[in-house]
């Protein structure tokens, strides 16, 4: 049996609103002001990614996903947790930021290793690619950060 193709892209869409809402909650807690737009920013790349997985899942007749996923939002009541007890710096918030965005880029590239149809692995592996820029990003502002307070 082939790739379910919707369901990949479901987990996408998953991964994407997990990166929203994770990058909106960062910039929540953010002290910089550089650093709580940069994170608005990504959050708003990760809403364009799961508006056009979602598009993409009605072109081909499902259902599309929304609402994240349950690790998603298990991972979010951890860092109130950890937020709650004693405030993230911005260089944790960055760090737990960029180890989001290492889970996120392996999802991608584990769905390009799937059979997918090729106007369908393009959308994905564009989507991939801005993955990774946006942890690049966030390795580059966290060493800012860094070095900041050094």
């Amino acid at each position: 049996m082939g790739t379910n193709v919707i369901a990949v892209l479901n987990e996408l869409i998953g991964t994407s609103e997990d990166g929203e809402r994770g990058f909106m909650k960062a910039a929540e807690e953010a002290q910089h002001a550089s650093v709580n737009d940069a994170l608005l920013e990504l959050a708003s790349h990760c809403s364009r990614g799961a508006r056009e997985l979602q598009d993409l899942v009605s072109r081909l007749g499902g259902k599309p996903a929304s609402g994240g996923s349950v690790a998603g939002a298990l991972h979010r009541g951890w860092l109130d947790v950890k937020s709650a007890v004693g405030g993230r710096t911005d260089q944790r918030i960055l760090t737990d930021c960029e180890k989001d965005e290492d889970a996120a880029e392996k999802r991608f590239h584990d769905a390009l290793e799937k059979d997918l149809p090729a106007d369908v692995s393009a959308v994905v592996q564009r989507l991939y690619v801005g993955v990774a820029q946006n942890r690049d990003r966030i390795r580059v502002l966290r060493d800012q950060i860094a070095s900041m307070n050094s």
